[in-house]
């Protein structure tokens, strides 16, 4: 059994797999740094300071905070603005992701557009080269 476990687990698709896993996580931290740290203050400085994370609707009477963790301390509250914020956050990604794509596609479409060097004839093909042109001189 662990002769057949040795065997799965070293699977070449499985250490791909995992190999995948790892640098999607890695990858994904790198776009959710450029996400919040370089496009979000970007479009909060376009749109004068616009924040989503603070719209909510009190389901209560109780609710009178302005604040969305103060208010969902007074109560219910429907935090449609984190809502908000995730989707647009999930445009951004899906964009850049897009734009990625695109390009390694790009570059590979380059690498196979060069052309392959021809084979070096073999010493058959050399050798008959080699008589045929001596029966040309």
């Amino acid at each position: 059994m662990l002769k057949e476990f040795r065997e799965f687990a070293l699977k070449g698709n499985v250490v791909d797999l995992a190999i995948g896993v790892i640098i999607g996580a890695a990858f994904g931290k790198i776009v959710d740094s450029m996400v919040g740290d370089i496009f979000l203050p970007v479009i909060g400085a376009l749109t004068g300071g616009l924040n989503f994370d603070n719209y909510f609707l009190g389901l209560s009477k109780a609710v009178t905070a302005t604040n969305v963790a103060d208010a969902a301390k007074q109560g219910a509250v429907l935090a449609y603005g984190r809502f908000i914020t995730v989707t647009i956050n999930f445009a951004i990604i899906a964009w850049v992701l897009f734009l990625v794509v695109k390009a390694m596609n790009r570059l590979k479409k380059q690498e196979a557009a060069a052309p392959a060097a021809p084979p070096e004839p073999s010493t058959t093909d050399r050798l008959l080269m080699e008589i045929r042109d001596t029966l040309r001189k």
